[in-house]
């Protein structure tokens, strides 16, 4: 009976058109359990990059003044920003602009501001640009 199973297997290693039988070493396919554990190790790796935590901030504008302008700031005085109102402000996440966006009031808690994006900006750009 063994005789049998290995002249079947010959058989099917047979080339096609009839000629001498070859055997071809046939590759074992991936073990199912072997490649879910690498899915779950790159889902893992992946899931733990996206868990840290970044700071995002929202630049309404900046200005540039002398220190003994600086030191004579009191309640009261307002600083004049670079952007003007219904411009567009920058959201930065780690020295680079990533969007810009429109200030906006949130609707559940209209004491706190929001952004609205109005563009996802390309890579390359920094804060300096």
């Amino acid at each position: 009976m063994m005789a049998q199973e290995e002249n079947m297997s010959a058989q099917e290693d047979r080339h096609p058109a009839g000629g001498a039988e070859t055997t071809t070493a046939r590759e074992a396919p991936p073990r199912p359990n072997a490649m879910r554990a690498r899915a779950e190790a790159r889902d893992n790796s992946a899931d733990s990059i996206l868990r840290i935590p970044v700071v995002m901030q929202v630049v309404l504008g900046s200005a540039t003044m002398p220190v003994a302008n600086l030191m004579k700031l009191g309640r009261g005085q307002v600083v004049a920003l670079d952007h003007r109102v219904g411009e567009p402000v920058d959201i930065v996440v780690n020295g680079r602009v990533i969007a810009r966006g429109e200030v906006v009031v949130v609707d559940d808690d209209t004491s706190r501001f929001g952004v609205s994006l109005t563009e996802i900006v390309g890579p390359g750009v920094s804060l300096e640009n």
